[in-house]
Protein backbone atom coordinates (compact mmCIF):
# COMPACT_ATOMS: atom_id res chain seq x y z
CA UNK A 1 0.00 0.00 0.00
CA UNK A 2 3.22 2.73 0.81
CA UNK A 3 4.90 1.41 -2.38
CA UNK A 4 1.41 2.71 -4.39
CA UNK A 5 1.04 5.70 -2.53
CA UNK A 6 4.87 6.16 -3.06
CA UNK A 7 4.28 5.44 -6.93
CA UNK A 8 1.15 7.84 -7.09
CA UNK A 9 3.30 10.87 -5.38
CA UNK A 10 6.00 10.54 -7.44
CA UNK A 11 3.68 10.55 -10.58
CA UNK A 12 1.77 13.94 -9.68
CA UNK A 13 5.00 14.85 -8.48
CA UNK A 14 6.87 14.57 -11.96
CA UNK A 15 3.43 15.67 -13.70
CA UNK A 16 3.35 18.59 -11.55
CA UNK A 17 7.11 19.73 -12.49
CA UNK A 18 6.66 18.87 -16.32
CA UNK A 19 3.51 21.46 -16.29
CA UNK A 20 5.68 23.93 -13.86
CA UNK A 21 8.40 23.48 -16.66
CA UNK A 22 6.38 24.20 -19.38
CA UNK A 23 4.61 27.12 -18.16
CA UNK A 24 7.94 28.42 -17.67
CA UNK A 25 9.19 27.50 -21.14
CA UNK A 26 6.37 28.58 -22.85
CA UNK A 27 5.77 32.62 -24.51
CA UNK A 28 2.61 33.90 -26.13
CA UNK A 29 3.02 35.13 -29.49
CA UNK A 30 2.96 38.31 -30.32
CA UNK A 31 0.47 39.59 -32.83
CA UNK A 32 2.03 40.65 -36.19
CA UNK A 33 1.61 43.99 -37.38
CA UNK A 34 1.31 45.80 -41.27
CA UNK A 35 4.61 46.42 -42.15
CA UNK A 36 5.30 49.97 -41.26
CA UNK A 37 6.34 52.25 -44.22
CA UNK A 38 10.73 53.41 -43.40
CA UNK A 39 9.54 56.48 -44.29
CA UNK A 40 7.17 56.55 -41.18
CA UNK A 41 10.73 56.30 -38.65
CA UNK A 42 12.68 59.85 -38.12
CA UNK A 43 15.83 59.67 -40.08
CA UNK A 44 18.18 60.72 -37.56
CA UNK A 45 16.94 57.63 -35.39
CA UNK A 46 17.54 55.35 -38.55
CA UNK A 47 20.95 57.23 -38.55
CA UNK A 48 21.27 56.36 -34.83
CA UNK A 49 20.12 52.85 -35.65
CA UNK A 50 22.82 52.54 -38.63
CA UNK A 51 26.05 53.74 -35.89
CA UNK A 52 24.54 51.03 -32.92
CA UNK A 53 24.24 48.50 -35.80
CA UNK A 54 27.87 48.68 -36.67
CA UNK A 55 28.87 48.43 -33.31
CA UNK A 56 27.01 45.24 -32.75
CA UNK A 57 28.16 43.87 -35.76
CA UNK A 58 24.87 42.51 -36.87
CA UNK A 59 25.86 42.75 -40.54
CA UNK A 60 28.35 40.32 -40.21
CA UNK A 61 26.46 37.20 -38.74
CA UNK A 62 22.94 38.48 -40.75
CA UNK A 63 24.74 38.44 -44.52
CA UNK A 64 25.91 34.82 -45.73
CA UNK A 65 28.64 34.83 -48.11
CA UNK A 66 27.35 36.08 -51.51
CA UNK A 67 24.00 37.16 -49.76
CA UNK A 68 22.21 40.61 -49.22
CA UNK A 69 23.01 42.14 -46.41
CA UNK A 70 21.23 41.72 -43.53
CA UNK A 71 18.97 38.64 -45.30
CA UNK A 72 20.50 35.93 -42.89
CA UNK A 73 21.54 32.39 -43.97
CA UNK A 74 25.32 32.50 -42.64
CA UNK A 75 26.25 28.93 -41.56
CA UNK A 76 27.36 29.13 -37.80
CA UNK A 77 29.44 25.92 -36.64
CA UNK A 78 28.92 25.43 -32.74
CA UNK A 79 30.36 22.50 -31.13
CA UNK A 80 26.38 21.43 -30.88
CA UNK A 81 26.02 21.60 -34.49
CA UNK A 82 25.04 24.68 -37.48
CA UNK A 83 22.91 27.72 -36.54
CA UNK A 84 22.56 29.65 -39.54
CA UNK A 85 21.10 33.22 -38.55
CA UNK A 86 17.78 34.72 -39.64
CA UNK A 87 16.56 36.93 -41.90
CA UNK A 88 16.75 40.35 -40.42
CA UNK A 89 14.99 42.86 -43.08
CA UNK A 90 11.32 44.05 -42.95
CA UNK A 91 10.23 40.99 -45.27
CA UNK A 92 6.85 39.71 -44.03
CA UNK A 93 7.43 36.28 -44.57
CA UNK A 94 10.97 35.73 -43.98
CA UNK A 95 12.07 38.68 -41.79
CA UNK A 96 10.63 40.68 -39.01
CA UNK A 97 8.31 42.71 -41.57
CA UNK A 98 5.76 41.53 -39.20
CA UNK A 99 7.24 42.56 -35.96
CA UNK A 100 6.37 45.44 -34.16
CA UNK A 101 9.05 47.24 -31.32
CA UNK A 102 7.90 45.51 -28.61
CA UNK A 103 8.21 41.93 -30.88
CA UNK A 104 12.17 43.30 -31.54
CA UNK A 105 12.62 44.41 -28.18
CA UNK A 106 11.74 40.89 -26.57
CA UNK A 107 13.85 39.07 -28.79
CA UNK A 108 16.53 41.81 -27.88
CA UNK A 109 15.80 40.87 -24.46
CA UNK A 110 14.70 37.54 -23.06
CA UNK A 111 15.96 35.76 -26.57
CA UNK A 112 12.66 34.82 -27.59
CA UNK A 113 10.92 35.51 -31.37
CA UNK A 114 8.01 37.18 -32.59
CA UNK A 115 6.09 33.89 -31.93
CA UNK A 116 7.55 32.76 -29.18
CA UNK A 117 10.13 30.36 -29.77
CA UNK A 118 13.41 30.80 -27.67
CA UNK A 119 16.78 31.78 -29.52
CA UNK A 120 19.25 29.82 -29.84
CA UNK A 121 22.26 31.66 -27.76
CA UNK A 122 24.16 32.37 -31.14
CA UNK A 123 22.40 35.68 -30.84
CA UNK A 124 23.64 36.92 -27.87
CA UNK A 125 20.96 38.38 -26.31
CA UNK A 126 22.58 37.62 -23.23
CA UNK A 127 24.63 40.61 -23.85
CA UNK A 128 21.81 42.57 -25.69
CA UNK A 129 19.17 42.00 -22.87
CA UNK A 130 21.84 45.48 -21.56
CA UNK A 131 21.02 47.39 -23.78
CA UNK A 132 18.80 50.59 -23.71
CA UNK A 133 14.91 50.95 -24.27
CA UNK A 134 16.60 54.43 -26.72
CA UNK A 135 19.01 52.05 -28.18
CA UNK A 136 16.56 49.31 -29.55
CA UNK A 137 14.11 52.06 -30.87
CA UNK A 138 16.69 53.11 -32.94
CA UNK A 139 17.90 49.77 -33.95
CA UNK A 140 14.40 48.66 -34.84
CA UNK A 141 13.95 52.21 -37.25
CA UNK A 142 17.46 51.32 -39.11
CA UNK A 143 16.35 47.55 -39.53
CA UNK A 144 12.59 47.95 -40.31
CA UNK A 145 13.65 51.12 -43.13
CA UNK A 146 15.89 49.00 -44.79
CA UNK A 147 15.32 47.19 -48.32
CA UNK A 148 13.36 43.47 -47.70
CA UNK A 149 14.63 40.72 -48.95
CA UNK A 150 13.07 37.47 -49.29
CA UNK A 151 15.18 34.94 -48.15
CA UNK A 152 14.57 31.75 -45.94
CA UNK A 153 17.36 30.65 -43.80
CA UNK A 154 18.57 26.95 -43.83
CA UNK A 155 16.92 24.48 -41.10
CA UNK A 156 19.32 24.39 -38.28
CA UNK A 157 21.49 21.24 -38.16
CA UNK A 158 21.76 20.57 -34.49
CA UNK A 159 21.29 16.84 -32.74
CA UNK A 160 18.04 15.82 -30.32
CA UNK A 161 17.20 17.25 -28.07
CA UNK A 162 19.16 20.74 -28.50
CA UNK A 163 17.31 20.94 -31.25
CA UNK A 164 13.89 21.42 -29.48
CA UNK A 165 13.57 24.97 -28.71
CA UNK A 166 11.87 24.36 -25.22
CA UNK A 167 15.11 22.61 -23.85
CA UNK A 168 16.74 26.28 -24.23
CA UNK A 169 14.32 27.68 -21.64
CA UNK A 170 16.40 25.47 -19.19
CA UNK A 171 19.58 26.67 -20.42
CA UNK A 172 18.30 30.31 -19.67
CA UNK A 173 17.17 29.51 -16.45
CA UNK A 174 20.86 28.30 -15.38
CA UNK A 175 22.88 30.78 -17.40
CA UNK A 176 20.64 33.79 -18.20
CA UNK A 177 19.76 36.85 -17.00
CA UNK A 178 17.49 39.60 -17.74
CA UNK A 179 19.34 42.80 -16.80
CA UNK A 180 20.15 46.25 -17.74
CA UNK A 181 23.79 48.07 -16.94
CA UNK A 182 23.71 50.73 -14.22
CA UNK A 183 26.63 53.71 -14.82
CA UNK A 184 28.83 53.25 -11.70
CA UNK A 185 29.15 57.08 -10.34
CA UNK A 186 33.04 56.63 -9.35
CA UNK A 187 33.64 56.22 -13.15
CA UNK A 188 33.50 59.09 -15.78
CA UNK A 189 31.01 59.03 -18.52
CA UNK A 190 33.23 57.93 -21.02
CA UNK A 191 34.32 54.57 -19.17
CA UNK A 192 30.72 54.79 -18.52
CA UNK A 193 29.46 54.61 -21.91
CA UNK A 194 32.22 52.46 -23.24
CA UNK A 195 31.56 49.36 -20.45
CA UNK A 196 27.79 49.94 -21.69
CA UNK A 197 28.87 49.50 -25.31
CA UNK A 198 31.38 46.40 -24.87
CA UNK A 199 29.31 44.21 -22.14
CA UNK A 200 25.91 44.96 -24.55
CA UNK A 201 25.74 46.36 -27.71
CA UNK A 202 29.33 44.99 -28.70
CA UNK A 203 28.75 41.70 -26.47
CA UNK A 204 33.47 41.56 -26.76
CA UNK A 205 32.85 38.97 -24.08
CA UNK A 206 31.32 36.69 -26.26
CA UNK A 207 34.54 35.63 -28.08
CA UNK A 208 36.58 36.63 -25.61
CA UNK A 209 35.36 34.90 -22.74
CA UNK A 210 36.04 31.00 -22.36
CA UNK A 211 32.76 28.96 -22.70
CA UNK A 212 31.62 25.79 -20.30
CA UNK A 213 30.14 22.15 -21.77
CA UNK A 214 27.45 24.12 -22.03
CA UNK A 215 28.29 26.86 -24.31
CA UNK A 216 27.64 29.15 -21.59
CA UNK A 217 30.17 32.14 -20.72
CA UNK A 218 32.04 31.94 -17.73
CA UNK A 219 31.48 35.05 -16.06
CA UNK A 220 34.00 34.74 -13.46
CA UNK A 221 36.59 34.47 -16.08
CA UNK A 222 35.52 37.02 -17.94
CA UNK A 223 37.70 38.81 -21.02
CA UNK A 224 40.23 35.64 -20.18
CA UNK A 225 40.18 34.71 -23.46
CA UNK A 226 37.72 32.37 -26.35
CA UNK A 227 37.43 30.43 -29.25
CA UNK A 228 35.80 31.94 -32.65
CA UNK A 229 35.23 29.78 -35.94
CA UNK A 230 38.66 28.19 -35.63
CA UNK A 231 41.13 31.49 -34.11
CA UNK A 232 41.94 32.02 -30.84
CA UNK A 233 39.72 35.28 -29.01
CA UNK A 234 43.13 36.65 -27.06
CA UNK A 235 42.84 37.61 -23.45
CA UNK A 236 42.23 40.79 -22.41
CA UNK A 237 43.22 42.75 -19.12
CA UNK A 238 45.79 40.71 -16.91
CA UNK A 239 45.34 37.81 -18.55
CA UNK A 240 46.51 39.13 -21.54
CA UNK A 241 49.72 37.69 -22.95
CA UNK A 242 50.68 40.57 -25.39
CA UNK A 243 54.41 41.31 -25.22
CA UNK A 244 53.55 44.76 -25.15
CA UNK A 245 50.68 46.16 -22.45
CA UNK A 246 47.65 47.35 -24.38
CA UNK A 247 46.49 50.94 -23.94
CA UNK A 248 43.56 52.70 -24.39
CA UNK A 249 45.24 54.40 -27.25
CA UNK A 250 46.64 51.70 -28.96
CA UNK A 251 43.14 50.08 -28.44
CA UNK A 252 41.47 52.79 -30.37
CA UNK A 253 44.09 52.61 -33.25
CA UNK A 254 42.78 49.02 -33.49
CA UNK A 255 39.43 49.04 -32.97
CA UNK A 256 39.13 51.85 -35.24
CA UNK A 257 41.65 51.45 -38.15
CA UNK A 258 42.56 47.54 -37.75
CA UNK A 259 46.31 47.97 -36.96
CA UNK A 260 48.29 49.23 -34.36
CA UNK A 261 52.54 48.95 -34.84
CA UNK A 262 53.13 47.15 -31.48
CA UNK A 263 50.34 44.42 -31.70
CA UNK A 264 49.47 43.77 -35.28
CA UNK A 265 46.67 43.89 -37.43
CA UNK A 266 42.71 42.23 -37.07
CA UNK A 267 42.58 39.28 -38.77
CA UNK A 268 40.21 35.83 -38.72
CA UNK A 269 36.41 36.59 -36.91
CA UNK A 270 38.09 40.21 -35.62
CA UNK A 271 38.33 41.68 -39.32
CA UNK A 272 35.06 42.64 -39.89
CA UNK A 273 34.23 43.92 -36.08
CA UNK A 274 37.09 46.82 -36.44
CA UNK A 275 35.67 47.19 -40.13
CA UNK A 276 32.48 47.67 -38.91
CA UNK A 277 33.60 49.87 -36.02
CA UNK A 278 35.55 51.83 -38.82
CA UNK A 279 32.39 53.45 -39.50
CA UNK A 280 31.63 54.50 -35.98
CA UNK A 281 32.18 57.79 -34.66
CA UNK A 282 35.66 57.68 -33.54
CA UNK A 283 34.32 58.61 -29.67
CA UNK A 284 32.18 55.83 -29.39
CA UNK A 285 35.01 53.73 -30.38
CA UNK A 286 37.14 55.48 -28.46
CA UNK A 287 35.31 55.34 -25.38
CA UNK A 288 35.12 51.55 -25.78
CA UNK A 289 38.99 51.50 -25.81
CA UNK A 290 39.08 53.51 -22.17
CA UNK A 291 36.84 50.56 -20.76
CA UNK A 292 38.81 47.73 -22.13
CA UNK A 293 41.96 49.51 -21.08
CA UNK A 294 41.26 49.77 -17.75
CA UNK A 295 40.41 45.98 -17.08
CA UNK A 296 43.65 45.76 -16.12
CA UNK A 297 46.80 45.04 -16.54
CA UNK A 298 50.13 42.64 -16.51
CA UNK A 299 51.06 41.72 -13.13
CA UNK A 300 54.49 42.91 -12.12
CA UNK A 301 54.18 46.43 -14.49
CA UNK A 302 53.18 50.00 -13.12
CA UNK A 303 51.23 52.51 -15.34
CA UNK A 304 54.69 54.34 -15.63
CA UNK A 305 56.37 51.21 -17.05
CA UNK A 306 53.60 50.40 -19.33
CA UNK A 307 53.29 54.03 -20.54
CA UNK A 308 57.09 54.22 -20.99
CA UNK A 309 56.99 50.55 -23.23
CA UNK A 310 53.91 52.14 -25.43
CA UNK A 311 55.53 55.40 -26.09
CA UNK A 312 58.69 53.63 -27.26
CA UNK A 313 58.72 53.20 -31.52
CA UNK A 314 58.93 49.75 -32.04
CA UNK A 315 59.53 49.56 -36.05
CA UNK A 316 62.58 51.82 -37.36
CA UNK A 317 61.24 53.54 -40.12
CA UNK A 318 64.31 52.68 -42.26
CA UNK A 319 64.50 51.63 -46.01
CA UNK A 320 65.49 48.27 -44.83
CA UNK A 321 67.49 45.42 -46.58
CA UNK A 322 67.41 41.81 -46.37
CA UNK A 323 68.79 40.89 -42.84
CA UNK A 324 70.90 37.77 -42.22
CA UNK A 325 69.90 34.75 -41.06
CA UNK A 326 69.68 34.04 -36.93
CA UNK A 327 73.06 33.10 -36.02
CA UNK A 328 71.13 29.50 -34.42
CA UNK A 329 70.56 28.70 -38.04
CA UNK A 330 71.48 25.17 -37.44
CA UNK A 331 67.88 24.39 -36.24
CA UNK A 332 64.92 23.88 -39.07
CA UNK A 333 62.58 26.44 -37.63
CA UNK A 334 66.00 28.93 -37.63
CA UNK A 335 66.43 28.62 -41.08
CA UNK A 336 62.90 29.08 -41.73
CA UNK A 337 62.55 32.55 -40.21
CA UNK A 338 65.79 33.74 -41.70
CA UNK A 339 64.71 32.27 -45.43
CA UNK A 340 60.97 33.55 -44.89
CA UNK A 341 59.61 35.46 -42.39
CA UNK A 342 63.13 37.79 -41.17
CA UNK A 343 63.17 39.86 -44.62
CA UNK A 344 59.81 41.84 -43.69
CA UNK A 345 59.38 40.97 -39.75
CA UNK A 346 63.28 42.11 -38.76
CA UNK A 347 64.15 44.61 -41.46
CA UNK A 348 62.57 47.84 -40.00
CA UNK A 349 61.13 48.75 -43.39
CA UNK A 350 57.87 50.76 -43.16
CA UNK A 351 54.48 49.62 -44.46
CA UNK A 352 53.10 47.64 -46.64
CA UNK A 353 56.68 45.78 -47.08
CA UNK A 354 57.78 45.81 -43.13
CA UNK A 355 55.71 43.78 -40.54
CA UNK A 356 55.81 44.04 -36.89
CA UNK A 357 58.53 42.18 -35.36
CA UNK A 358 57.44 38.85 -34.43
CA UNK A 359 58.80 39.60 -30.63
CA UNK A 360 55.77 41.91 -30.43
CA UNK A 361 53.05 39.55 -31.28
CA UNK A 362 50.51 37.81 -29.06
CA UNK A 363 49.65 35.42 -32.14
CA UNK A 364 53.74 34.28 -30.57
CA UNK A 365 53.17 34.81 -27.24
CA UNK A 366 49.76 33.62 -26.48
CA UNK A 367 48.37 30.81 -24.85
CA UNK A 368 46.85 29.23 -28.37
CA UNK A 369 48.83 28.62 -31.79
CA UNK A 370 45.74 28.94 -33.77
CA UNK A 371 46.22 32.70 -34.51
CA UNK A 372 49.56 32.14 -35.86
CA UNK A 373 49.18 28.88 -37.74
CA UNK A 374 46.42 30.68 -39.68
CA UNK A 375 48.31 33.43 -40.48
CA UNK A 376 51.54 30.84 -41.74
CA UNK A 377 48.55 29.42 -43.75
CA UNK A 378 46.82 31.90 -45.34
CA UNK A 379 48.85 35.17 -45.07
CA UNK A 380 47.58 38.84 -45.24
CA UNK A 381 45.81 39.69 -48.49
CA UNK A 382 46.61 43.34 -49.76
CA UNK A 383 44.44 46.09 -48.16
CA UNK A 384 43.08 48.52 -51.08
CA UNK A 385 44.64 51.74 -51.46
CA UNK A 386 46.04 51.76 -47.70
CA UNK A 387 49.36 51.07 -46.26
CA UNK A 388 48.53 48.04 -44.31
CA UNK A 389 50.46 44.94 -43.51
CA UNK A 390 50.73 42.43 -46.28
CA UNK A 391 52.04 38.34 -46.01
CA UNK A 392 51.87 35.77 -48.25
CA UNK A 393 50.03 32.71 -47.25
CA UNK A 394 52.59 29.90 -47.13
CA UNK A 395 49.96 26.96 -46.88
CA UNK A 396 50.57 25.56 -50.40
CA UNK A 397 54.55 25.51 -49.53
CA UNK A 398 54.95 24.71 -46.15
CA UNK A 399 54.75 20.78 -44.73
CA UNK A 400 53.20 20.53 -41.47
CA UNK A 401 56.70 19.42 -39.83
CA UNK A 402 57.68 22.90 -41.32
CA UNK A 403 54.71 24.94 -39.40
CA UNK A 404 55.75 23.25 -36.51
CA UNK A 405 59.09 23.70 -36.48
CA UNK A 406 58.74 27.42 -37.48
CA UNK A 407 56.24 27.64 -34.58
CA UNK A 408 58.31 26.32 -31.90
CA UNK A 409 61.52 28.51 -32.98
CA UNK A 410 59.48 31.89 -32.74
CA UNK A 411 57.64 30.27 -29.37
CA UNK A 412 61.01 29.74 -27.89
CA UNK A 413 63.34 32.01 -29.43
CA UNK A 414 60.94 35.36 -30.25
CA UNK A 415 58.50 34.70 -27.12
CA UNK A 416 60.41 32.67 -24.59
CA UNK A 417 57.54 30.93 -23.95
CA UNK A 418 57.23 26.52 -23.80
CA UNK A 419 56.15 24.65 -26.69
CA UNK A 420 51.80 24.70 -26.43
CA UNK A 421 51.42 21.30 -26.09
CA UNK A 422 48.31 20.69 -28.99
CA UNK A 423 50.28 22.55 -31.60
CA UNK A 424 50.82 19.49 -33.97
CA UNK A 425 46.98 19.29 -33.25
CA UNK A 426 46.22 22.41 -34.24
CA UNK A 427 48.37 22.18 -37.39
CA UNK A 428 46.13 19.48 -38.47
CA UNK A 429 42.83 21.16 -37.42
CA UNK A 430 43.81 24.07 -39.20
CA UNK A 431 44.79 22.53 -42.40
CA UNK A 432 41.71 20.67 -42.90
CA UNK A 433 39.77 23.88 -42.01
CA UNK A 434 41.58 25.62 -44.83
CA UNK A 435 41.15 22.81 -47.35
CA UNK A 436 37.24 22.42 -46.23
CA UNK A 437 37.06 26.57 -46.96
CA UNK A 438 38.55 25.99 -50.34
CA UNK A 439 36.63 23.38 -51.70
Amino acid sequence: MRLKYALIAGTVAFVAFGVAALAYAWRPEIAAIPTPPASSFDPALVGKGAELALIGDCRTCHTAPGGRVYAGGLAMPTPFGTIYSTNITPDRETGIGAWSEEAFRRAMREGVDREGRHLYPAFPYDHFTRVSDQDIQALYAFFMSREPVAAKAPANDLPFPINIRLVLAGWKLLFFRERRLEPDPARDDDWNRGRYLVEGLGHCGACHTPRNLMGAEETSRAFQGGEAEGWHAYALGPASKAPVPWTAAALERYLAEGFDPQHGMARGPMAPVVANLGGVPRQEVAAMATYLASLGQPQGESTAQQAAAAAAPSVPQSAGIQVPTPSDGAQPGARIYGSTCASCHASGRPLPLGAVPLSLSTAVAGESPENLINLILDGIPAANGVAAPIMPGFGAVMTDRQIADLARYLRSHLAGQPDWPDLDTAIGRARAAQLHAKQ
